[in-house]
């Protein structure tokens, strides 16, 4: 009997122990690798989408995860070079084990990625990269997701608001000397002559990102008078080429006739220029944070009331909300493949329309990219406010044909 009992025994605890493994597996995070400029020039916009995508993992995981299973983000600084970033997604894919990628801030970057998650079969959804390199014919493949518009629909919504400025007749242009740089001031171009061939580009500039001196180029500018100015300088660049700009009088040359597309009508740009700010720039953003004069959806204030929470910031940051739909579009994903396999998870996302602070978005079948209108708006002067906030943020452009 007693022989009985201790076999009995010990074959319960053989299959008990066998079955560890397998439990702890079940029970482990699903690991998301997110390589994103923490440090320069950029970092001004790659640590606040690091946030967002923060608060969604914790949003999910206190409401049980995604398939019974807690979500957990890698952080890698990229440093805005295409380099770091493919070094870094290798390494968390081939050490570190993660299931998927999400990250990456630049138009340089993304594409270096979307080629290191083709080779490892491994969905990567890229937050904020607009260059149409990333998927177009040549480079789309199954495991690419793009969480914005790209470059061709924000150059159209540019062209489509200079157009409007009827005493403009001259226009000179400057953006950083990459993919996105190239290609947004292009599609701009492209549009403006349909728009308005009597309107003449008369100076383009190409200062390199992170340019630390940008007074060659604005005094060049200056030089050619333009009516007006199209800018797609961002991030730390904006703000440098702003405090050397302005004791110029480049923006008073021109009335404050400026367009810029790169996102600066952010809180980030504006608290970090201040009083400094250009007042009377027609600019964009992903997400005003604060709607002045404008009707706030009723899931935008919800979100802005968690990422205040999250950040114990007054005015949090506007890029936030790239890396918070990012998350909530793989953890959709993840959900409708019932699986954390790329191949099923990249089926379940081709096609698949999901919820957002802004409004609903689609990846689309052929591309993979989303048509994301941004915000835009004349920065003002608010009493209310230590910084320059958007007046009356619209989307644009209200469509665009997305392939």
């Amino acid at each position: 009997m007693r022989l009985r009992h201790n076999l009995r025994f010990s074959l319960s605890f053989i299959v008990a122990a066998a079955s560890l493994p397998l439990a702890a597996y079940a029970a482990s995070p699903i690991e998301i690798g997110f390589p994103i400029p923490l440090s320069g020039a950029t970092a001004v916009y790659g640590r606040p989408v690091l946030t967002g995508a923060q608060l969604a993992v914790a949003q999910i995981n206190a409401h049980g995860g995604v398939l019974g299973r807690k979500l957990e983000l890698l952080p890698r600084d990229s440093k805005a070079n295409a380099d770091e970033a493919v070094r870094l997604a290798r390494e968390l894919i081939i050490k570190d084990g993660v299931n998927f990628l999400v990250g990456t801030l630049t138009s340089a970057e993304a594409p270096a990625v979307s080629t290191v998650a083709k080779e490892n079969r491994i969905v990567f959804i890229a937050p904020t990269s607009e260059t149409v390199r990333l998927t177009d014919p040549q480079n789309i493949h199954p495991y690419i997701f793009r969480a914005t518009s790209n470059t061709d629909v924000e150059g159209f919504a540019s062209a489509q608001l200079m157009a409007n400025w009827k005493s403009v007749k001259t226009v000179a242009t400057i953006g950083p000397d990459y993919a996105y740089g190239r290609d947004v001031v292009g599609a701009f171009v492209r549009e403006l002559a349909k728009l308005r061939p009597d309107i003449k580009i008369v100076d383009q500039e190409w200062p390199k990102l992170g340019e630390p001196d940008f007074t060659p180029f604005i005094t060049a500018q200056m030089s050619r008078h333009p009516d007006a100015i199209y800018s797609a300088l961002f991030a730390g660049d904006f703000i440098t080429f702003t405090k050397e700009a302005t004791p110029l009088n480049y923006y008073k040359a021109i009335d404050n006739r400026l367009i810029d597309s790169g996102a600066v009508g952010a809180t980030d740009e504006a608290q970090a220029l201040g009083s400094a700010y250009p007042y009377g720039v027609l600019v964009n953003t992903f997400d005003p944070v604060i709607w002045a004069g404008a009707s706030e959806p009723p899931a935008h204030k919800k979100y802005i009331a968690a990422l205040r929470a999250f950040t114990h910031e007054r005015y949090p940051s506007s890029l936030s909300i790239q890396g918070y739909l990012a998350i909530e579009a793989l953890a959709d994903g993840i959900r409708k493949a019932g699986s954390i396999n790329s191949d099923k998870v990249s089926k379940a996302l081709i096609g698949m329309t999901f919820d957002t602070p802004v409004g609903k978005r689609t990846f689309s079948v052929k591309s993979h990219e989303t048509f994301s209108p941004e915000f835009w708006g004349v920065m003002v002067k608010e009493a209310a406010y230590p910084f320059a906030v958007m007046k009356d943020p619209v989307l644009l452009p209200a469509s665009y044909p997305i392939n």
